[in-house]
């Protein structure tokens, strides 16, 4: 009988293993390769981010407490002419008019006030023939309609004598029709530094209204000085029915993390909750009152920089991170 060579068979089994391992080693490069080739087939966060400042895209994340909206801070006096400043209103004019809100209401005291103790504006006014539309043409994105609020209501403007409204604002301006064309850059990039935000038009929201900065005629926080009806808008002198922070009636018809506008530099404007539903707070934003994080983008998820609007000074485009174009009306 011949003997077997136990010398034989350890370098045997030590070879048998040595392959197994390979293989193993093998399958689980191949298997990591396959995934970041899916990821990349399927998120194009990295191009999306490449021209947004790094700054813009490491946030705060720890601050999802829900916002007090009985002791919101009070945005007056936080304007700057000279540059983007976190927390202040990036505005192209300093060079106020006057008027708003004729009287400060008891809802303000010291440097907050209370959202919820705010009188609004009486009514519920349906408009029936308000139109959006809201097309990607090429690299543009196309936005017109009217601007009258399409799927929600407004007040009765002017504001009627004799109602709690009336007593601290009296806006003489009833809400008109308008010719609305935007032509917005579909696929937005960040300029070198950001640029001022004038009194008017700084974007639509998804329902045809136009959103202004936070600031009212006298550069006072418009939010918190004039009333607005219960959507939180209302018409200035030409009749240009508007929102200068976030609609009530938006809010509640949207779910987490949703697009509800465009800003003029093609940006999106998203609600004031992440994808998990928390509320996002100025904490996590930069200087122009937005951040980079995971959002859906024509019909993509991408990691992309977008402004948030909320209920906190400066509300919403505190500056534009893009360059933004001219409106037609």
């Amino acid at each position: 009988m011949m003997k077997k060579n136990p010398q034989k068979i350890s370098k045997n089994g030590f070879a048998v293993s040595a392959a197994i391992i390979l293989l193993l080693l093998l399958a689980a490069f191949i298997g990591t390769a396959y995934y970041v080739w899916k990821k990349g087939m399927h998120d194009d966060s990295a191009l999306i981010n490449s021209n947004v400042p790094a700054a813009t895209a490491a946030q705060d994340n720890s601050a999802t407490t829900k916002v007090d909206l009985t002791k919101l801070p009070l945005g007056d006096g936080k304007v700057t002419t000279s540059g983007a400043k976190k927390g202040y209103v990036f505005s192209c004019t300093d060079n106020f008019r006057g008027g708003g809100a004729m009287h400060s209401g008891g809802w303000i005291s010291g440097s907050t006030w209370n959202l919820e103790a705010k009188p609004t504006v009486e009514g519920s006014v349906d408009w029936p023939n308000a139109k959006v539309a809201i097309t990607k043409q090429g690299d543009k994105r196309i936005i017109s309609g009217n601007g009258l609020p399409v799927d929600t209501m407004t007040g009765i403007f002017p504001i009627k004598a004799g109602t709690d409204a009336y007593a601290y604002d009296r806006n003489p301006n009833s809400i008109q029709a308008q010719t609305v064309l935007a032509s917005l850059p579909a696929n937005p990039a960040a300029a070198s530094m950001p640029t001022c935000v004038g009194l008017g038009e700084i974007g639509y929201m998804t329902n045809g209204v136009a959103l202004f900065n936070a600031l009212d005629a006298a550069g006072r926080d418009a939010a918190a000085h004039e009333v607005q009806d219960k959507c939180d808008g209302h018409p200035q002198m030409q009749g240009i029915y508007h929102y200068h922070s976030l609609s009530t009636c938006l809010e509640k018809n949207e779910g987490n993390n949703q697009l509800l506008g465009y800003a003029l530099d093609g940006f999106g404007i998203y609600g004031n909750k992440d994808s998990s539903g928390n509320i996002i707070t100025n904490s996590q934003l930069d200087e122009c009152h937005g951040m980079t994080s995971k959002i859906q983008w024509d019909g993509k998820t991408v990691n992309m920089y977008h402004y948030v609007i909320n209920h906190e000074y400066p509300y919403s485009i505190a500056c534009f991170r893009g360059a933004p174009v001219q409106t037609k009306r």
